[in-house]
This record gives structure tokens, C-alpha cells and sequence, in this order.
């Protein structure tokens, strides 16, 4: 076990609160739910994190998702500073719109039009209005536990049943915006039957994470995906799925492949640009001809489709479609995680749950099969706060929350997978000494 001490970010982070709301510029590394201090980065390389006090640790963040071959790798990196020479920002169209947005579809063939945007928040945002435009519909679904990034209309609290309307969970979110946006309890078809029957001819979308990484890694129930897709042919509902976390991550077209469930429209992010700030919305051509300047429906962007991001986007997606074993080597290193942890648990006497699907994974500290929010929610959250230091102590980076996706990379090596195992099982048996 290293010792890891933190003076240099205990510093950084008393200054960072003078001038920074939290000392942080997103909410969760703020480390409020495992307690302690924020961990600040100085530089990474592969699977490798180091901190501004040179502790070295494992990433498995991976900046929430882009990193899937590693930090800092080099044909990514040349073609940042190739693009940076001719410029960091034009305001104008380029070739690399035209390439990128080419590829996409090419991986991706549910999507024959895609619009970039600056993140997956403008992604979805950007969707469920392109869908309320196409229909002519005002309402929208989304389910309880799901993340979609920070706009109005997802920041909405659970109502008390599946014909609820919800009420606004973050003030400066209008009674008037929240509305319109309903909730269903994750993977449960029986009840988003129930909310559509409600609302006849009212629905424009239903938005979903087909892997719920932001629940923790939740799959989806088998004929979930199936019965949203049916459900939505029969009411004209368009079928969103939000791919900002999964997209080109577990496979070149995303879970909708993996599943063989087609959407409407995919929401893209983070890995379409190699961890530079960016976004996409793409579906069916007769959506997508909806959007400005062709259609109506208004949205727009001056540092849309960034020279710098399309260059490391090219390059990423490109050495993802040319490589197919990348995916079957993620597969066996996520299998051999999430197997290395579940031995665990059972020789220690434990009943933790463990959800695996290729280079997602992560540990629940419930006895329950985790398979919507509210079965998150029975996670020993304390407990995970202690399990987080424990690993960080070990020189593995975790999510510093219960309810997020472990994200893996393709740099680690066996001998990182083999520390991450054993990290996992010393700090199991040491949270519960």
C-alpha cells in the first residue's frame, strides 16, 4: 500500500474555494461523497494518473469515458498539434466536420445526419428539442436514475409514481419547464406503457441510457430496449439514446449494437473528440432535416465542431474502426476485473454486486441485483467512501462516487489488471476489519 499524501492539493483546494464555487467546476470532484480532499492532476500518460504531489496512480476514469485508449496517446496528440498550427478556432465550416461527421455515420448506422456540438449537456439538450420540433409533441420521458446532463429539463425529481409529473430537483428550474418531462423507474416497460397510455399523442421522446453509467454501469433488463423500441413505433415517439458515455465505447456503433436496438437518435460526447470538449446529436434523416438551417428548429454554436476537437476525434474513431481486437481485448480485461472482484467478495464472506459489460464495470455495496436507481439507492454509501480511500491508498483512481461507472483502458496492462484485483480484495478485507 503507498502512502499517499496530499499536501500540494490540500493547498490547491483551500485557494480554489476563494475563487471557484466548491474549490471545483463539477460537482462530483468535489469528493462530498466519500469525504477527504480533491485529488488535483498534474499530467498523465496511458493508464497512468500523477497528482501535484507525484503519486502515481491506476486510472480507471479514464475522464468519464474518452480515454479508451489511454492518456496521452501519440497519434492523438500529433494530430492536436498539427490542428492547433493552423488554428485553435475558426467560426467557420472545415474539412474536418465533413470527415468526422462521415466516420460517425459510418460506425454508427442509425445515424445518417449528425450536428457536433460542445458537450454531451448541449447533445441532449439539442435532441429533445429537435424531437419536440419533428413531432409537434411538448412532453418528454426520462427515467429516474438516469443522466442527462445539466440542462433544465432533465434536472427533475422522481414524482411518486410512473404517471407523475416531475418537479424541479435544482433551483432556477421553472415548475413551468419541469412540466413537460416525465419519469418512468428505469427498466421497468410495464409502467412506461402505463405513462404512455396517460399522455396520448402528448409524448415527443423518450431518452434513455441504454447502459446507465451514471447509476453505477445498470444493463439493461433482456427486452427493455425491444419493448422502448416498439412502444415508440406504435405511439410516433422518437427513440433517444443517449450514447455520451457508451458511444464508441463498447463497440464501434455503440450499445445500440451490442443490443441490436435501433434508435431515432443517438446523443454523442467525450470520446468523439479524444477528451477535447465536445458533442454530438445525429439520427434519421427526416429528424435531423429538421434542425436550422434546413428546418425550423433552432441551434447553434460558434466553437461547434472545433478544428483541435475534430482532429483528435478523427484520429481516435479512426483507430477504433480500423482494430476491432481493441474491443475484445477491453472485454477480457473488463471480464477479468469484474470476475477478480466477485472472487473476492465471496472469499471474504461478503454479498456485493458487481456489474460488467466490456470496459464498464463497477461494485455496488448492496446485496440487491442492481437494475434501476432505486436498487442503487440500498448501496452503503459510507461504506463506499471508505472502500474509495482504501483503493486510493492502493495507486488505484476510482470514481469518487457509488453511482458512477468505472471506465477502463485499453493501456492497462496484465500486471495493472492483476494490481486493480488485488487492490479490490486487500481493500475489502480492510474496510471490514
Amino acid at each position: 500500500m503507498q502512502a499517499v499524501t496530499l499536501t500540494n492539493s490540500k493547498t490547491l483546494f483551500s485557494e480554489a474555494q476563494h475563487h471557484i464555487p466548491g474549490g471545483v467546476n463539477s460537482p462530483v470532484r468535489a469528493f462530498q461523497a466519500v469525504g477527504g480532499t480533491p485529488v488535483f492532476m498534474k499530467s498523465a500518460k496511458g493508464a497512468y494518473l500523477f497528482d501535484e504531489d507525484s503519486n502515481k496512480y491506476i486510472d480507471l476514469i479514464g475522464s468519464w469515458g474518452p480515454m479508451i485508449l489511454g492518456h496521452g496517446n501519440e497519434e492523438v496528440t500529433q494530430a492536436i498539434i498539427e490542428a492547433v498550427k493552423g488554428s485553435s478556432s475558426f467560426g467557420a465550416p472545415t474539412r474536418r466536420e465533413v470527415t468526422i461527421a462521415e466516420l460517425i455515420c459510418e460506425m454508427v448506422p442509425s445515424i445518417e445526419k449528425v450536428r457536433m456540438v460542445n458537450s454531451g449537456t448541449e447533445a441532449t439538450m439539442s435532441a429533445v428539442r429537435v424531437a419536440r420540433g419533428y413531432t409537434g409533441r411538448d412532453k418528454f420521458v426520462k427515467t429516474i436514475g438516469c443522466y442527462h446532463g445539466h440542462g433544465d429539463s432533465f434536472l427533475i425529481a422522481a414524482g411518486s409514481g410512473a404517471a407523475t409529473m416531475g418537479m424541479p430537483n435544482s433551483p432556477g428550474v421553472t415548475k413551468g419547464t419541469a412540466k413537460d418531462t416525465l419519469l418512468a423507474p428505469h427498466n421497468d416497460l410495464e409502467a412506461m406503457q402505463k405513462l404512455v397510455d396517460a399522455n396520448p399523442n402528448e409524448i415527443a421522446a423518450i431518452i434513455i441510457e441504454p447502459v446507465a453509467g451514471n447509476m453505477g454501469c445498470v444493463l439493461p433488463k433482456e427486452g427493455y430496449l425491444e419493448g422502448l423500441r416498439k412502444l415508440c413505433d406504435k405511439n410516433g415517439i422518437v427513440l433517444i439514446f443517449d450514447e455520451v458515455m457508451t458511444g464508441f465505447r463498447l463497440a464501434k456503433g455503440g450499445a445500440q449494437e451490442i443490443y441490436g436496438v435501433t434508435p431515432d437518435m443517438t446523443t454523442l460526447g467525450k470520446i468523439i473528440g479524444g477528451g477535447m470538449p465536445v458533442g454530438a446529436y445525429g439520427g434519421k434523416k427526416e429528424i435531423m432535416d429538421c434542425v436550422s438551417p434546413l428546418g425550423k428548429v433552432y441551434q447553434a454554436g460558434t466553437l461547434s465542431g472545433n478544428p483541435v476537437a475534430m482532429a483528435a476525434g478523427i484520429t481516435l474513431l479512426s483507430i477504433l474502426n480500423n482494430n476491432s481486437q481493441i474491443y475484445q481485448d477491453l472485454e477480457q480485461k473488463g471480464i477479468k476485473i469484474a470476475e477478480g472482484m466477485r472472487k473476492a467478495i465471496k472469499e471474504q464472506g461478503l454479498n456485493y454486486t458487481v456489474n460488467q459489460i466490456g470496459s464498464m464495470t463497477n461494485i455496488f455495496f448492496t446485496d440487491k441485483k442492481v437494475e434501476n436507481f432505486e436498487d442503487a439507492l440500498t448501496c452503503d454509501t459510507a461504506l463506499f467512501g471508505k472502500y474509495f480511500h482504501a483503493m486510493l491508498n492502493r495507486g488505484i483512481y476510482i470514481a469518487p462516487a457509488q453511482f458512477e461507472s468505472w471506465f477502463l483502458s485499453n493501456a492497462l496492462s496484465d500486471a495493472d489488471v492483476i494490481q486493480i484485483i488485488e487492490a479490490n480484495e486487500d481493500a475489502l478485507r480492510e474496510i471490514h476489519a
